[in-house]
């Protein structure tokens, strides 16, 4: 008896040394996905691969031979410049407003950059990692020029177009429902078919971030009125600030994109710009500025901040795709959003454009 007992106790043992040793095997496997270096795999690739809207002017559109352009395209592009040094080295891959955190989560993409606000339930539970924002926005409401609307409160009993799996759907909730008035969502995938139902009158209002009103305004179709048909009325909903996102625990990518953003910002403050960035670098004017541009000063050594790529990445960046204020003017003055008094200006104009110190 004794004996068979022995031998079962031997046998337990040795079946749960084998699910300890797969459990261990699991959870390594696991562990070495979860912090996999992705700056190494793009290095090894040759290119980023940036999660993108295709659809918002000013911010993410595809142009009519296929290129994709606007201000967080700008971003891809720098990211890739610092990286690999060729800020044209990117693959766009563009994303619905509910598809993205999947996309980033799953390494479809390497970075997300597309109109995304940075919360807290976005930052803890999703996995991701927001950089510094490049954009500090705000939601609005646009409504007809002659719909009789001049504020939320006059809008009781409304349908609202809105973008279905965002902040803007519960945003939007929030402002209506907690002030007591009725209204129905009516909420889709995509702009393409919320723009549609809007013009066809499906919904009095239309709510998104201000800059993205601003954006649809801009290019509202001269046979449904244009500009002039549209107002987005004086209330902001929300506070909406919009940057890169990477995934949780990859703090190589992550250093390398949150420093391109403050590289861009330290170089507007700087006067740096794509045309004078050689000469700059070339004749430092301070050991600030020699720092930002990976050279030495007056004969010193050149300081190597430790991010895995050359200690000169700035100088692609800047050269290749500007400072932040060229990207902004380039991309977004066009549709009106002008810097001076928003919290898009610099500091030292008392926005909220700032950059920690390059040393």
């Amino acid at each position: 008896m004794f004996k068979f007992r022995l031998i079962g106790i031997i046998s337990l043992f040795a079946v749960l040394f084998v699910l300890a040793a797969c459990s261990d095997e699991s959870t390594s496997s696991g562990s070495s996905e979860a912090s996999s270096n992705t700056l190494e795999v793009i290095k090894d690739r040759g290119t980023l691969n940036c999660g993108v809207n295709d659809n918002l002017t000013g911010f993410g559109v595809v142009t009519p031979d296929g290129a994709f352009e606007g201000f967080d395209i700008d971003f891809c592009k720098a990211i890739a410049a610092a990286i690999l040094g060729d800020a044209s080295k990117v693959e766009y891959t563009p994303l619905t407003a509910s598809a993205r955190f999947e996309a980033l989560g799953s390494g479809e993409v390497d970075v997300l950059i597309r109109n995304t606000t940075w919360t807290a339930s976005r930052d803890r539970d999703l996995g991701n990692d927001f950089t510094a924002p490049t954009f500090y926005d705000g939601q609005g409401m646009m409504v007809y020029a002659d719909s009789g609307y001049d504020s939320i409160e006059s809008m009781s009993g409304a349908t609202v177009c809105v973008l279905q799996g965002t902040t803007t759907e519960l945003n939007l909730d929030d402002r209506f429902t907690g002030s007591g008035i009725p209204y129905t969502p009516l909420t889709f995938e995509t702009n393409d078919p919320l723009q549609a139902a809007f013009e066809a009158k499906q919904c009095e209002g239309w709510t998104t971030d201000k800059s993205g009103l601003a954006s649809k305004r801009a290019g509202f179709p001269a046979a449904s009125g244009g500009p002039e048909a549209l107002v987005v009325l004086a209330e902001t909903l929300s506070k909406e600030p919009l940057g890169p996102l990477t995934r949780d625990n990859d703090s190589e990518l992550y250093d390398v994109v949150q420093w391109v953003v403050f590289g861009m910002m330290q170089a507007e403050e700087s006067g740096i710009t794509s045309a004078n960035v050689s000469s700059m670098a070339a004749n430092p004017a301070d050991p600030g500025m020699a720092r930002l541009l990976g050279v030495g000063f007056e004969g010193g050594e050149v300081q190597d901040f430790g991010f895995g790529i050359s200690a000169d990445f700035m100088q692609n960046v800047l050269y290749q795709v500007g400072n932040y204020g060229e990207v902004y003017d380039r991309h977004l003055v066009p549709l009106g959003l002008t810097r001076e008094g928003s919290l898009n200006a610099q500091w030292t104009d008392g926005g909220l454009i700032y950059a920690p110190p390059f040393r």
